[in-house]
């Protein structure tokens, strides 16, 4: 073959390949967004959890407690929460403006989902791994049968399987099975948060899920998103700017209170903008701890694919890895070089004459 003809054969390729990446991305951001909006709306549908209901909690207090509360209820703005943000309300207008859009349009995937058996079970199962999981009890398997009859028992691996995805999907909560002997579990943070000021919601559960979905699609916007995208990411979630959610409650006293003053989102003006405009950046605690790679991980998961399947930010994530683990080892090397120099010289071996 002539090398012009193989030349364009090769542009050819180069460009259909560069068009797959670009909708394999599209489509990894787009499933993950109705993934985790699905499995948040079963959550919040779930029927309670034998646990709480044991303790005396009337079944449907909780619920009908927070769907009382108007959805137009004003909500603290940044300014209230103590964090600086001047375009803050600017920026979540435009996901107010959405609030008009009425639940039956978003009832079809849910309900039918809800039809499903297996789903309510995992759903069960997902209310009573909540109340261990602010219990802080051990999670035995032979507490979680006993919630099934005999009928599903036989489906408890699914049920499981379905119930852990949801937990790692909204909650970034990965339930791992810790005594094979006694088939006892914990429900591990994926983000490597210490236990003390690890980011939650008004009732106590972890949002770690949501802060990795939002740090997942600010690396796929470079590192840094406009306002505009960051609610328009939250609306596909079902969350809404004034709008009361019955898991993380009001999100922007999340975002502000939570995520931002905790250091783990920057919010900032964007340079030279005029007039202003805002965007959202991994803040200082999401840097030091968790990764490109580790989010990059989850957010394949949720989708249903693997990192390697996004090249560009695979490799963004393989190079912050790199850059991760060089700057490990120099503070090694810092810390012997300090720890002989404390020392001080060793004193020299007498001689015999």
């Amino acid at each position: 073959m002539p090398r012009g003809q193989k030349s364009k054969r090769r542009a050819r390729e180069r460009r259909h390949q560069a068009r797959a990446e670009t909708q394999s991305l599209k489509g990894a951001q787009a499933t993950e967004a109705a993934a985790a909006a699905a499995a948040a709306a079963e959550i919040e549908e779930s029927p309670p959890s034998p646990a709480s209901v044991s303790r005396g909690t009337p079944p449907s207090s909780r619920a009908a407690g927070a769907r009382r509360e108007p959805q137009g209820a004003p909500a603290t703005s940044s300014r209230d929460a103590g964090v600086s943000c001047p375009g803050y309300e600017e920026g979540a207008r435009a996901s107010e403006d959405e609030e008009s859009v009425s639940t039956s349009q978003e009832a079809p995937s849910t309900h039918s989902t809800w039809r499903d058996p297996l789903s309510r079970k995992a759903s069960k199962l997902v209310g009573f791994l909540l109340e261990k999981y602010k219990l802080k009890e051990p999670i035995l398997q032979a507490e979680m049968l006993k919630i099934f009859s005999k009928k599903y028992k036989k489906h408890f691996p699914e049920i499981l399987r379905r119930a852990s995805e949801r937990m790692e999907l909204v909650f970034g909560l990965e339930l791992k099975e810790v005594d094979p002997s006694r088939h006892s579990y914990a429900l591990i943070s994926k983000l490597a948060l210490p236990s003390e000021g690890s980011p939650s919601d008004e009732s106590g559960l972890p949002t770690s899920g949501l802060l990795m979905s939002l740090l997942g699609m600010i690396l796929r916007k470079g590192n840094r998103a406009t306002e505009e995208e960051f609610w328009e990411f939250l609306n596909a979630l079902g969350l809404y700017a004034g709008r009361r959610h019955l898991i993380f409650g009001e999100p922007r006293r999340l975002i502000s209170e939570e995520f931002v003053q905790q250091k783990y989102l920057t919010y900032r003006q964007v340079p030279n903008s005029d007039p202003p405009r805002y965007e959202f950046l991994w803040g200082p605690r999401a840097h030091a701890e968790t990764s490109k790679m580790k989010v990059l991980e989850f957010v394949a998961k949720t989708a249903g694919t693997i990192p390697s399947a996004v090249p560009d930010l695979y490799e963004e994530a393989l190079q912050d890895e790199e850059e991760r683990a060089g700057v490990r080892a120099a503070a090694r090397a810092a810390a012997v070089a300090e720890g002989s120099a404390l020392a001080g010289p060793r004193p020299r071996s007498s001689s015999h004459i």
